[in-house]
């Protein structure tokens, strides 16, 4: 079998299951919307102040969002043997890995690339501020789901796994939350982006290449 044929088909496999269990998904998006809705409630209408802290308050919710996902990227196919099997499949376990990241971002975070500009408008974002919102969420929300895949299959298993993820994976969202808020903002005030995007881009790359190999280094560590 081809392996990006072997990727789309794990890929899939995760799609059609997280479909069977709606719930899930939807808690992330409900998430997602409600802390970003009260933000406006709670501050007040003050157009200035609001507009100013929108690229913050979105991508922490997103993080967020994205961060409620993470312990069910791998826990079921754990707890029914599936892992195991994906680990002594001849086809390279890193490949078959990434088809489950790649899934758990189409579920996870693409959604919110999708909602944020209609979010957006709550903050008085412009018309040239939305589209830039959409494309540094584009770029940040794989590198969520990549970086947090490994804190995933680090804490697989072990009982209080959600706390232990989130002290893990948080710092390491810092720099994509930075850069990603960052940019929208620079957008808002007439600067250049491309330092930001460019930043947000190299560390993409970086973890396409790197996380999926971490992951299933770890994941075998759980196995054993």
């Amino acid at each position: 079998m081809p392996t990006a044929t072997a990727l789309l088909i794990t890929a899939q496999r995760d799609l059609l299951l997280a479909m069977r269990r709606k719930s899930d998904v939807l808690v992330s998006l409900f998430f997602f919307v409600i802390v970003v809705s009260l933000f406006p409630l709670g501050i007040g209408p003050e157009p200035l102040l609001l507009k100013k802290i929108a690229p913050g308050v979105l991508m922490v919710a997103a993080l967020l969002s994205t961060l409620l996902g993470l312990p069910r990227m791998f826990a079921a196919d754990y707890a029914d043997g599936t892992l195991e099997q994906l680990a002594l499949s001849p086809l390279p376990f890193g490949l078959l890995v990434s088809g489950k990241i790649l899934a758990h971002w189409l579920v996870c975070g693409l959604p919110l690339v999708l909602l944020a500009p209609v979010l957006g408008l709550q903050f008085g974002l412009d018309g040239e501020s939305l589209p830039m919102l959409m494309l540094a969420l584009l770029i940040a929300t794989p590198l969520l789901s990549l970086i947090g895949s490994i804190g995933a299959a680090l804490t697989l298993g072990v009982r209080g796994g959600g706390a232990l993820l989130a002290l893990l994976i948080l710092p390491l969202y810092v720099p994509t939350l930075i850069f990603a808020s960052g940019a929208v903002e620079a957008q808002m005030v007439g600067m250049s982006t491309s330092g930001y995007l460019s930043l947000l881009a190299a560390m993409l790359a970086l973890a396409v290449f790197f996380a999926p190999w971490a992951t299933s280094a770890a994941l075998k560590i759980a196995l054993e």
